[in-house]
């Protein structure tokens, strides 16, 4: 065998959004996996190139045949200088280039029974089922996870056999569940009592759990794994505790996930005995009857030596003929063949399509992931993907085979199904995709498969402001080690042009956002036919959304979260329109008191965390460097002002000269955070502290907090000096140290020499209000200190750079304050998860939703269709879950005789000479019957009836431009505006009227 690639250890700034999918022990089972590929037509690449960005350990490529045109539909390793070339030895080089960490192998011989002892998962692709029944029974033998994967058309099939005991370690995508300890009794059964607010409704009977960060009864942290009884009341059952020492405080009790083990049958018993993944048993049905015509176009090919000819009808009858000859399978001998099923599928069946590759190999890649990783679910045992509704409704224009016959291009495989006139119509489109990461690479790739743009009147423009990072590599299919820095929007499309010399591509580096709407305005969307948004949060999707309602164009949207993933469809006048929300989903920020004295979970005190991150090493290093520039003597500055520089020295205290002095103010800053500031606390609001209604003031949410005694020998104390001394040294340009050991031994000296107590030149609280003479004298002779060597480099948080201690410095402190509350913190993971607010990712269901979204671009461009035609899809990967809907139709409005659409408005020329704000009002009152309250240009008051009448006159007179010109001071028209568009509100409308916006025609 020919190899390329080389081992390597797990590289988690590589894989840092995938590790959140999957965790650090699926991860490791994956880079030792090795995995058997044969078959390397478009879906076989879709599943060597998800294998190979997830960091499969080595995939061996098997397929002895020549490329041919019709490959070309799907296959993007190949080009047509391959033709006749082996695929898997000219696809072998450009798979390697994908993860240098995984070994890349191509096989040149027959499938053996020998050869398959060496891979834990043998995949086969584009394979007769003589070759999957041979291979199937020795996989089966032997305990090698088995796979067959095939594409039709329009429909795909996947089957897995993982054997009779395959066990599953990690069912589930979700994390453990987790709750706070309030206390826990000493008897038989001992019970546990979570603190309020944590709910004991996500644990059941039968549980098992573990225990961490008990103070008191320590017996129960790290035990093994014990069951649970849920009381009544929330309170846990959890076995004998009358041995064990006093509970005193703190602690979370943890769910410990159950394996589970899965049994499979061979090929030979499931083709006959099928289970099938279906959400209804209409669903089953229909995938029973796939089934069936999966076995009557192999039954075809075996008789003919071929395929049915692309849209034959006389094909497509011996294959019904063929499928209602089958012996009936075993549990659905009542139930009838959906002839007209079958037969869509044979006319349809000699296609190669991207989308439906794209699609089914994703699945068939996490498929292997889970054969290898032994995480989630697998499949039980065959699934059915159809997208016979991307063709027409109507029979008759249904394509023809005169229209469906090779021409000899790259897109052969895609005219076998939709015909030749449809491809040159996908030619002619001009698109705009929002996005070139993870999903915006896969999409154009897409594009690039099925030519959308490539004709001479047709294109794309792609639109990202962000450049290439190292950890986009794992998922963003169309960048590489050398591309990172650089703009993702200028590299995709250079890729993109790569797998098709004839596509179009236009980059550009700004964003689609407000502040560019002089770039996106209306002379860009009138020339575009349709929208793509690859974007990462709600508010860039709402604000595309936005413009795509505006300017009546397509947009088609995916979205992923983990093995979850979303794509959806809105059509103008068809469909509703987006109705996500603005911002994205995350809570409001807590209350600046309950993150800084009252915290009770880990959330808070990750917050916590960051603000001591932002105030130390960023904020205190631009005050003191604006100080430093300033013009004008301290005597001279306004009071907050010097507040402001009284609290940033009392925290950095004087300035470091070498590593000692960062350590030392590391250590006095833990004293303070940990120890003294706590001890402050208490001193206000003692333990037993009672309010005048009786209760106690630390009673929930409030947590009574417990000083910190330092000691260099636990690990998170050491981590945070050692994190916190660094990043002081990085922001006085000083070298740092990685020397824990040195590190501890000048810890242990400087703990027998100092008592560490805060004695800053300011009050230890940082609190002082007193700004007498004296006190800004000292401030003057403190900022002396500072004056000398270069300015300090404020740091910005990087959550990619594991080496730079900014997630250390956090994850400690953020550790080191739950200590202090009783809190189970988060660990590393967890806390730059929610830091650097990461959303896990996976490539496999990224490829799943761009397949998705391209089924739907099908039907777009295709030309008008009924609402019925489109399809929201929803999937989750790990629960082999897959649902496609029918998009709602778009909610009416009504307002006396009108009814309109969020797609409706109303538009009114400018006309020569332009109208005056007195014509349009009465245009608006003549033609549609409303007498208008109320006119607005964004959120400029244009007109009001409540305006005194010298003031309604004023503005009556002026054009309308001249009046948007004055109350918004801003040049009206802009370079390139067709349309002004205004909001109005009109007489008589109730609080739910939102009357269609108004387009003033320039």
């Amino acid at each position: 065998m020919d190899v390329l690639g080389a081992p390597t250890t797990l590289d988690e700034e590589l894989y840092s959004r995938q590790l959140y999918v999957l965790g650090l022990p699926a991860m490791h089972r994956l880079q030792e996996g090795k995995v058997l590929l044969s078959g390397l037509q478009g879906l076989g690449a879709e599943v060597a190139k998800n294998l190979v960005l997830m960091g499969v350990g080595s995939l061996t490529l098997h397929d002895p045949h020549p490329t041919c045109w019709s490959d070309l539909a799907a296959q993007f390793f190949l080009s047509e200088q391959d033709l006749a070339r082996s695929r898997a030895e000219a696809s072998q080089e450009h798979v390697a280039k994908l993860n240098e960490a995984v070994k890349v192998c191509v096989h040149t011989g027959d499938i053996t029974e020998d050869l398959l002892l060496d891979f834990q998962v043998v995949v086969l692709t584009a394979s007769n089922l003589e070759e999957q029944l041979k291979v199937g029974t020795l996989c089966h033998k032997h305990g090698v996870c088995f796979l067959v994967a095939g594409t039709r058309g329009l429909v795909g099939q996947l089957f897995c056999d993982f054997g009779k005991d395959f066990i599953v370690q990690d069912p589930t995508e979700e994390e453990p569940q987790t709750a706070a300890i309030q206390h826990i009794s000493q008897g038989s059964p001992g019970i546990v009592t979570l603190r309020k607010g944590a709910d004991a409704r996500y644990f059941r009977d039968g549980d098992l759990v573990t225990f961490s960060g008990i103070e008191g009864m320590i017996e129960l942290n790290g035990c093994d794994p014990r069951p649970i009884h849920v009381q009544e009341d929330g309170t846990l059952e959890i076995g004998d505790t009358t041995s064990f020492s006093c509970y005193l405080r703190g602690g979370a009790v943890t769910e410990v996930k159950r394996p589970q083990t899965v049994s499979h049958d061979p090929l030979d018993v499931a083709l006959l005995q099928p289970r099938v993944v279906a959400q209804s048993a209409q669903e089953g049905h229909r995938a029973c009857c796939l089934h069936q015509a999966f076995r009557a176009l192999h039954k075809f090919q075996h008789l003919n030596g071929r395929p049915p000819q692309p849209w034959d009808p006389a094909d497509a009858e011996k294959v019904v003929d063929l499928a209602r000859a089958l012996e009936p399978l075993r549990g659905a001998e009542g139930e009838l063949l959906d002839e007209a099923l079958v037969r869509t599928v044979a006319l349809s069946s000699a296609g190669v399509l991207s989308p439906v590759a794209a699609m089914l190999g994703a699945v068939a890649a996490q498929e292997v992931l889970k054969a290898i990783s032994r995480k989630f679910m697998p499949l039980d045992q065959w699934l059915y993907f159809d997208a016979l509704d991307c063709l027409p409704e109507d029979g008759e224009f249904l394509p023809n085979p005169e229209d469906c016959a090779p021409r000899g291009c790259r897109y052969d495989g895609q005219i076998a199904v939709f015909g030749a006139a449809f491809q040159e119509k996908l030619s002619h489109q001009r698109y705009l995709l929002v996005g070139a990461g993870a999903v915006g690479c896969e999409l154009l790739k897409g594009f690039a498969l099925v030519g959308l743009g490539a004709g001479a009147n047709g294109g794309l423009t792609v639109a990202d402001m962000d450049h290439v990072a190292r950890s986009n590599l794992s998922r963003q299919f169309l960048f590489r080690p050398q591309d990172i820095g650089k703009p993702k929007a200028e590299v995709a499309a250079e890729a993109a042009r790569r797998l098709n010399s004839d596509l179009r591509v236009t980059p550009l580096t700004y964003p689609l956002d407000p502040t560019r709407e002089h770039i996106y305005g209306d002379d860009f969307f009138s020339r575009v036919d349709g929208v793509v948004a690859a974007v990462d949060s709600f508010q860039a999707r709402y604000y595309v959304a936005a413009r795509c309602t505006r300017y009546l164009k397509p947009l088609l949207e995916a979205g992923t979260q983990g093995t979850r993933g979303s794509a959806s469809v809105f059509m103008p006048h068809v469909t509703e329109g987006y109705r996500g929300p603005a911002s994205a989903a995350e809570d409001a920020p807590d209350p600046v008191c309950t993150v800084q004295f009252f915290p009770s979970t880990a959330a808070h005190t990750l917050q916590w965390a960051w603000g001591e991150f932002e105030g130390l090493f960023h904020r205190s290093a631009e005050t003191i460097n604006c100080d430093q520039q300033a013009l004008t003597s301290l005597a001279d500055r306004d009071r907050s002002q010097l507040l402001l520089l009284q609290v940033v020295v009392g925290v950095l205290r004087h300035r470091p000269r070498n590593w000692q002095d960062c350590v030392e103010w590391a250590l006095g800053h833990w004293q303070l955070c940990f120890r003294h500031g706590i001890m402050q606390l208490l001193r206000h609001h003692p333990p037993d502290k009672v309010l005048e209604d009786g209760t106690l003031f630390w009673s929930h949410p409030k947590q009574c907090p417990q000083p910190l005694e330092f000691d260099a020998s636990q690990d998170t104390h050491l981590l945070y000096v050692l994190a916190a001394a660094n990043l002081y040294a990085q922001m006085h340009g000083l070298p740092g140290s990685r020397d824990q050991p040195a590190l501890k031994n000048m810890l242990e000296r400087l703990s027998l020499t100092d008592p560490q107590h805060p004695d800053s030149i300011f009050s230890s609280d940082l609190a002082s209000t007193e700004l007498g003479p004296e006190q800004v004298e000292r401030l003057k002779e403190a900022l002396q200190d500072w004056s000398e060597g270069s300015p300090l480099k404020p740091l910005r948080f990087e959550k990619d750079d594991d080496s730079n201690f900014h997630v250390d410095f956090m994850t400690a402190a953020a550790s080191l304050r739950a200590q202090n509350y009783g809190i189970p913190p988060a660990n590393r993971i967890q806390s730059k998860r929610i830091l650097g607010q990461i959303i896990p990712a996976i490539a496999t269901t990224t490829a799943a939703v761009v397949g998705l979204v391209g089924l739907e671009l099908f039907k777009v461009v295709g030309g008008p269709r009924p609402l019925s035609a489109f399809r929201h899809s929803y999937l989750r990967l790990a629960e082999n879950s897959f649902s496609r809907y029918v998009p709602p139709a778009p909610a009416s409005q009504e307002f006396r005789h009108l009814t309109w659409t969020c797609w409706d408005r109303l538009k009114v020329p400018a006309g020569q000479p332009e109208r005056t704000l007195e014509s349009l009002l009465a245009h608006l009152q003549e033609q549609h019957g409303l007498r208008v309250k109320m006119l607005l240009q964004d959120s400029a008051m244009l007109y009001s009836a409540g305006w005194s009448p010298e003031e309604r006159a004023r503005c009556l007179s002026l054009r309308v431009t001249e009046l948007v010109r004055l109350v918004t001071k801003r040049q009206v028209p802009e370079p390139g505006q067709r349309v002004l568009v205004l909001e109005l509100s009109c007489e008589g409308e109730d609080d739910n009227t939102t009357f269609p916006p108004l387009h003033y025609e320039l």
